[in-house]
């Protein structure tokens, strides 16, 4: 057998954050699969079928991923950001784990990517320096109380967060609502980042408190970055300021 499945991070954006691991699996694809717009950021090439597909498909592109491969295809399926962390790893896995055995045996390879946290903190200084945690507000396939649970405990427990998927035209009101709940567990000092589209064009990034922070300024491109009470700025007169975690949890803000 000769067919193989990667499964490839993009990065947020710019084509020089895309790893040379993943340039190289592109080069040798017979078959492109993911949403279509992370589709689109992949150059069209001779001998390559592009196989977009819309939001909330994962596991349709899944199992397309899973028969081609095991057609003796070579088989790419794109995320934007990293595809462990909120994307399509876990659904191939996941049609793995229940559809035909003799998929168990593919060549299924995971390709890591600069997920949205690393390349917003990355923008700002390191707000990630110490202990964090990322969490979903889409409560497409969890509930959302259970959303809710996990953002007090993260936050009384000290992490700095990273909210993935804060808001969406189908979903209006989960991130004003995490905002109003994380306001009643920190103090709202606590900086708050905004962050657009990181390396492309439109990358947009806002540094905030907890008690300013509007849930109108992101939309399903914004990753926000929830600090902790250990978070620290550092002003400068040129305009943005470092935002960062000091290393120790014995540090007071």
């Amino acid at each position: 057998m000769s067919g193989w499945l990667a499964i490839a991070g993009l990065g947020p954006g710019a084509a020089e954050l895309v790893t040379p691991e993943v340039t190289h699996a592109l080069a040798q694809a017979t078959d492109l699969i993911g949403y279509a717009p992370y589709v689109a950021r992949v150059p069209e090439r001779a001998g390559l079928t592009r196989h977009g597909s819309d939001n909330r498909e994962e596991l349709d592109r899944a199992m397309l991923a899973l028969k081609l491969a095991a057609e003796d295809r070579r088989v790419v399926v794109v995320s934007s950001g990293d595809p462990g962390v909120f994307a399509m790893a876990a659904a191939i896995f996941e049609a793995v784990d229940e559809g035909d055995p003799s998929w168990r045996n593919l060549d299924i390879r995971v390709l890591p990517g600069i997920s949205a946290m690393f390349a917003a903190a990355a923008r700002i200084g390191a707000p990630l320096g110490h202990d964090f945690c990322a969490v979903n507000l889409s409560d497409n396939l969890k509930p959302w109380d259970l959303i809710e649970r996990r953002l007090r405990l993260a936050a009384q427990a000290g992490f700095v967060i990273a909210l993935y998927n804060p808001l969406s035209k189908a979903r209006p009101w989960q991130l004003g609502r995490a905002l109003a709940l994380l306001s009643e567990e920190l103090p709202e000092t606590v900086p708050v980042v905004f962050a657009d589209a990181v390396s492309d064009a439109k990358e947009a990034i806002d540094v905030t408190t907890l008690r300013d922070a509007v849930a109108a300024r992101a939309d399903m491109r914004t990753l926000v970055l929830i600090g902790s009470t250990q978070t620290r700025l550092i002003a400068r007169s040129s305009g943005r300021p470092f935002v960062y975690t000091p290393r120790s949890a014995g540090v007071s803000s």
